[in-house]
């Protein structure tokens, strides 16, 4: 089930409380990912996030990394649905800071606004998808669910839903996108043509069986 946005109310925690949920945190995980709680407050640790996204992604070229400008040398392509990134943030990182961060550490040249970040929960028998806003802090909310993926995960995906806005590309990007459909368009048309030669040699064979004469 699809959730538009996330609408839990934010719960402020004491030092105390953050200090013990850490604790329960890290005795409960298992795969070495644990918090860390500092002098002032502020905690760190680690969030893995699904990559679910629909469209080619812009990757900058070698030469251009470290910008955001698009060059003829950058290249598209779909990144696997099970692709999953391991970030290390802290609790005063945001939603939109993270998505940075998941776009920077790809060397992605699209448009941070062109994605959005949602959690994943199990609730009552239940998989509910709730898009996170902007100022919402992932490691609190890796926190107050514990460090069980199945319980809470974030996935990654196109901002837009519905129609998608062209017009929020940039040219490069659009011509990456006709490129890349020009191939699985070349590709799809010779497996139709090697599907119908074979059909048609089995049609031939079979009707040099019928017509053979004796």
């Amino acid at each position: 089930k699809d959730v538009q946005k996330e609408t839990e109310p934010h719960v402020y925690l004491s030092k105390e409380e953050v200090k013990e949920k850490i604790q329960s945190y890290n005795s409960s995980v298992t795969d070495k990912l644990k918090m860390t709680l500092n002098s002032n407050g502020i905690y760190t640790g680690f969030i893995k996030v699904q990559m679910e996204l629909c469209r080619p992604i812009t990757v900058q070229s070698s030469s251009g990394q470290g910008t955001c400008a698009h060059s003829n040398n950058d290249t598209a392509f779909y990144l696997p649905n099970d692709c999953v990134n391991t970030l290390h943030i802290s609790s005063t990182n945001t939603v939109r800071e993270v998505i940075e961060a998941l776009l920077k550490k790809f060397f992605v040249a699209d448009n941070p606004a062109k994605f959005a970040l949602y959690k994943r929960c199990h609730k009552e028998d239940q998989v509910y998808i709730c898009k996170l806003s902007d100022r919402e802090h992932p490691l609190y909310l890796r926190l107050v669910a514990g460090p069980r993926t199945e319980m809470l995960s974030f996935v990654l995906r196109e901002h837009e839903t519905g129609e998608v806005m062209w017009e929020a590309f940039s040219l490069p990007e659009l011509q990456n996108f006709l490129r890349i459909l020009d191939k699985e368009e070349n590709e799809q048309l010779q497996i139709l043509k090697k599907r119908y030669a074979a059909y048609r040699d089995k049609l031939e064979e079979a009707l040099g069986g019928v017509w053979k004469p004796g």
